[in-house]
Formats: structure tokens, C-alpha cells, sequence
């Protein structure tokens, strides 16, 4: 039976709190990222970020696109911290975001905790140049070309919004 395909950060595990320095509130970098396991038959990656917390995990009303990155190639394990597109592997390019810009755009939740999901998805098949789509067109494109999925799942509040035991260093409950 093969193994899992698995996606991780070293930066952070999943259902864990992601870093300041990956949102917007830090440096904005997208985290590391690697995987292994990739399903056998993948010609090609893309991974879509999202948060569908958006604009309040009590009132969830869309889901927030941060980052799309489709053709990355099956040679690649990972991508780097800081992702920009000159070091992106070879062949990978990127959609728009909900800010309507190409790139990894950090979580700044307006209200409360917000879940964000990292999918990484293997295809079948390598994609024509797309331009710019949107995480609806890029998701279209895929749709019949996944065989396999692999998700790592960070949380991130705002730091004003959180509690003074946040603040002084503590988990939250």
C-alpha cells in the first residue's frame, strides 16, 4: 500500500498557530513547505491557499484566496520560505489571489481565529499558461486531473485581537 502524500512546514504543525513572519502583521513570506508521497501517475502540483473563515469564523460569508501556484514540477520537494516567482522551481507559475495580485498574500484576519488551509494538489496532466486565474478558474482547470490531495492546516488571530495570556506567551484554549 503506498504511504500518504503528505504536506508539512518546519515552521509549523498542522492545526497549529502560524508564525508572524507569514503573515501580514510580519514579513508576509509564505512558509517552507515540503511533501513527499507524491501518488503515482502525477505529472505536475498546484497548490491553492485559502481561508474560509473569511470575513468571521462565526459568520464565514467566502473563502479568502492567499496564494496559487500551479505546473510545479514532480522533481520538486518543496518550496522555499519567501517563495517569489524567480525562485520558484522551473515551469511553476502563479494565479491571482483575493487581492487580486500574484504572489502569497499572509493572513491579517479582521475578526477572530481564521483556519488556512495549504492544499496541495498532484495532477495527472501539466497545464497550459493559464495567465492569471483566479482560484475558481485554476480549481476548474484541475478538477479532473487530481489524484491525490495533501493539506497542512495553520490558525492565525490578529495579535491586538488576542487575550493577555496570548500576549505574555501562552497557548490559547
Amino acid at each position: 500500500m503506498p504511504k500518504p502524500f503528505v504536506l508539512s512546514s518546519i515552521r509549523f504543525s498542522d492545526g497549529d498557530i502560524i508564525p508572524i513572519a507569514y503573515t501580514g502583521e510580519g514579513e508576509d513570506l509564505s512558509p517552507p513547505l515540503q511533501w513527499e508521497h507524491i501518488p503515482a501517475g502525477t505529472k505536475s502540483l498546484a497548490l491553492i491557499v485559502e481561508d474560509p473563515d473569511a470575513p468571521d469564523p462565526n459568520n464565514p460569508q467566502m473563502t479568502w484566496c492567499h496564494w496559487l501556484v500551479y505546473n510545479i514540477p514532480v522533481s520538486a520537494q518543496s518550496l522555499p520560505e519567501g517563495a517569489a516567482p524567480e525562485v520558484l522551481p522551473a515551469g511553476a507559475l502563479q494565479g491571482l489571489n483575493d487581492w487580486n495580485r500574484q504572489g502569497y498574500g499572509g493572513p491579517m484576519p479582521p475578526i477572530g481565529r481564521h483556519r488556512y488551509f495549504f492544499r496541495l494538489y498532484a495532477l495527472d496532466t501539466v497545464l497550459p499558461d493559464l495567465g492569471r486565474p483566479t482560484r475558481r478558474e485554476l480549481r476548474a482547470a484541475i478538477e479532473d486531473h487530481i489524484v491525490g490531495e495533501a493539506t497542512l492546516m495553520g490558525t492565525y488571530e490578529k495579535v491586538h485581537h488576542r487575550s493577555a495570556e496570548w500576549n505574555a506567551g501562552g497557548r490559547p484554549h
